[in-house]
This record gives C-alpha cells, sequence and structure tokens, in this order.
C-alpha cells in the first residue's frame, strides 16, 4: 500500500530525513516508533500529500503521494497538533467538514453520527466542542479523517496527553478501524501500547530505518537475547552440571535454587535442554525467558546505531 524510497528532507542544514525505506502493506496497523525529531511528522506529512519531499519517492497504491491530488481521498491525516473550532457543537463541525466533501443534508447528518458513534461520542453530539475534554476532542478529529471513509490513515501521535482511560478508548477504536480493514499508520512514544495495539512497528532514529517487521518476531529477536530464569525443586548440583556442559551457555548465576542463565539458542534449543533436566532427575518448578518489551528494543537497536555511526 505505501512503499517509501530514498525520502530525503532537509529543513536548513538539519537533516530530517535521510534516504529512508520503508514498505507498509495494505491492511497493516503499522506503528512508527521513534524519538522528536528522528522524521515521523516529516513522513507522515509527505505521504499525506502536504510536504515535498527534497528527493525519493513515496507512493500510494502505486502513485507518487507528493504529485497526485487523487491520493487525498484515499487518505484520512489526523496531525498531532490540530484546531477545532470552538464555538460549534461537534455535530456542526462533523457537517462542516462533510460539506467539504460535498455531502449535506439528512444523509450527511446521518453519516456523522455513525461516524460519532464508532468513536463512542453519539451522547456528545449537541455539545459545543470547548466542553469536550481533550480525548473526546481527539476522537473527534479521528471521526472527522473518517468522513471520506479512507482506505489509509495517518495518525500522528494520536494518544498524546491523554489520561489512561482516554488512551484505552483510543485504542479500542484503532484496533476496530483495523477490523474493518483500514490500513493504519499510528506515531506514538507510548510503545507498551503500540506492542498491544500494531502488527508490525518501525523504528526511525536520524531520519533513518533501523529495524521494522512484525511486533512478534522484533519481541522473539530479543527475547532470545535475555536469560533463561530456572526454578528448581531439588536438583540444583545436576542441573548446574547439564547446564554448564551446554554449548550454548554463556553464564550461569546461582541464587538457592533459581539459575539465571545466558543462553543463545532459539525456542527449540530451550525445549531440549528442559528435557535435558528433567530426563536426568531434576525437577523444575519454572522454566522461561526473561519477556523483552518495545522500550527495550527501542533502546537496544539506537544504541547500535549510535556504536556504528
Amino acid at each position: 500500500m505505501v512503499e517509501i524510497k530514498n525520502l530525503y528532507k532537509h529543513y536548513g542544514k538539519f537533516v530530517a530525513l535521510n534516504y529512508l525505506n520503508l514498505s507498509i502493506d495494505k491492511g497493516e496497523l503499522f506503528g512508527f516508533v521513534g524519538p522528536n525529531g528522528a522524521g515521523k511528522t516529516t513522513t507522515m506529512r509527505i505521504i499525506s500529500g502536504l510536504l515535498r519531499a527534497d528527493g525519493g519517492a513515496a507512493v500510494v497504491d502505486g502513485v507518487d503521494a507528493t504529485y497526485d491530488n487523487r491520493l487525498k481521498r484515499k487518505i484520512g491525516y489526523m496531525p498531532d497538533f490540530f484546531g477545532v473550532y470552538d464555538n460549534l457543537k461537534a455535530i456542526e463541525y462533523m457537517e462542516f467538514y462533510a460539506s467539504i466533501y460535498g455531502l449535506i443534508g439528512k444523509d450527511a447528518t446521518k453519516m456523522c453520527l455513525e461516524l460519532m458513534d464508532l468513536v463512542n461520542l453519539s451522547d456528545k453530539a449537541n455539545m459545543y466542542v470547548d466542553g469536550l475534554s481533550r480525548g473526546m476532542k481527539q476522537r473527534l478529529c479521528l471521526a472527522r479523517s473518517l468522513i471520506h471513509n479512507p482506505e489509509l490513515l495517518i495518525l500522528d501521535e494520536p494518544a498524546s496527553g491523554l489520561d489512561p482511560r482516554a488512551r484505552f478508548e483510543m485504542k479500542g477504536i484503532l484496533k476496530n478501524l483495523h477490523d474493518m480493514g483500514k490500513t493504519i499508520i499510528i506515531s506514538s512514544h507510548i510503545l507498551s501500547e503500540l506492542a498491544e495495539m500494531c502488527t508490525t512497528i518501525g523504528i526511525i532514529d536520524k531520519g533513518k530505518m533501523v529495524t521494522k517487521g512484525l511486533v512478534e518476531d522484533i519481541l522473539n529477536q530479543l527475547n532470545t537475547s535475555n536469560p533463561l530464569k530456572i526454578r528448581v525443586v531439588d536438583g540444583v548440583e545436576t542441573a548446574v552440571k547439564y547446564i554448564k556442559e551446554d554449548p550454548l551457555v554463556n553464564n550461569l548465576s546461582i541464587e538457592g535454587k533459581d539459575l539465571t542463565v545466558s543462553f543463545s539458542g532459539d525456542e527449540n534449543d530451550e525445549a531440549a535442554l528442559l528435557v535435558k533436566l528433567v530426563e536426568n532427575g531434576v525437577r523444575v518448578a519454572s522454566f522461561m525467558r526473561e519477556t523483552g518489551n518495545l522500550e527495550e528494543v527501542f533502546m537496544m537497536v539506537t544504541a547500535k546505531k549510535e556504536v556504528l555511526d
């Protein structure tokens, strides 16, 4: 659905995008991760046709996003900072944007109310915008971006500044939209929520894509570098003997019946080690990898990049 090739953009001497390459398939819920100034917003604005690149291409459905205004019909964009008309009621706000797309009358009002219901705002239709909470305004702007039924949603920090309940509600709405077949690109600093919500993530740093893949695959890669935590009921000495003999073991620490093992094998190797322990009479109470998270992935891959640079 989206193909970015050697995308380059600078603001004076500052390089925002440094020959960025990225591919996003149709139907993905893609999480765009990176620190402030990494290039997330610049990339999203270029894809949306709101900003010209200095080099490279951003192609959506086979069409260059920066040169074909027809693509705007396929894209719903929600910026990180947006303006709302506080002197309008929520339904009037929606109807105003519907009129921009030539939708007026009862059918337009019905459609606007359906979209407000989709984002859990139907009961606020007659409230003035300035009376809505920040979370409600965020959801209203999301509903606005859906008026023309776009295939691709580009959401820049949609959960920024929201309290935990509002973030939870936003996450549920985005999952629902993804289930409806929307392709979604979402940027966020709340990495743990992206792990729960997104199908794929990409980490950008200093205008370059550092890593990209399925959330599960990236977390598995991290987990294989995490230590094994083994607790035994009895047979500690036997367990230590066989663990030390395993060529995939790099380090071992012992605290009572708890063993922490630096182990470079994959899941099959873990299973083989567990079988060996049990077959040799070790009563194992628990055997598992320490789990990783997206925060650790981000710190790990950006730290590697700094070393390479």
